[in-house]
């Protein structure tokens, strides 16, 4: 016997009138979750790396791309991106400040070897030196779970 379900009009039109009045159980809910889930993310660290290694994961990434679509992408940053934008910025500032200081004070302890006449592969080698850096500071956050 065939599972009877809902026409798909009524499930959307369900859905978009209840959630969005969800919003503070959401709050109260989510808000106090954090440790739940470091303790879940940081325990499927093994799935993950057998994920990203899966033999057809570029087909998956791909196709998941694919079946969204750019119009998708653009239809989303208009009608929900550009007003989350701003409080996004505001609400981020000390998540910034957190994960840019590290990178500015790596940037500030180089020094870095004369300039060159314009075109000189080594003006490249400045640009290099400071990228070496960085990513060794990249690194070392990483490992030390930061």
């Amino acid at each position: 016997m065939a599972i009877k379900v809902k026409p798909l009009a009524d499930v959307v039109k369900k859905w978009v009138d209840v959630t969005p009045a969800r919003a503070a159980y959401y709050e109260s809910e989510a808000s106090v979750a954090g440790a739940d889930w470091e303790k879940g993310a940081t325990a499927a660290a093994a799935a993950f790396k057998a994920g990203v290694q899966a033999p057809n994961i570029e087909k998956m990434f791909t196709g998941g791309i694919k079946r969204a679509g750019a119009a998708k992408y653009e239809r989303k940053v208009k009608d929900v991106g550009v007003s989350r934008f701003g409080p996004g910025v505001v609400a981020a500032q000390p998540d910034f400040s957190t994960g840019v200081e590290p990178m500015l004070a790596v940037i500030a302890g180089i020094t870095l070897a004369p300039r060159a006449p314009r075109g000189s592969l080594s003006n490249y080698a400045r640009v290099q030196a400071i990228g070496v850096e960085l990513n060794k500071k990249r690194l070392a956050l990483r490992a030390a779970g930061a």
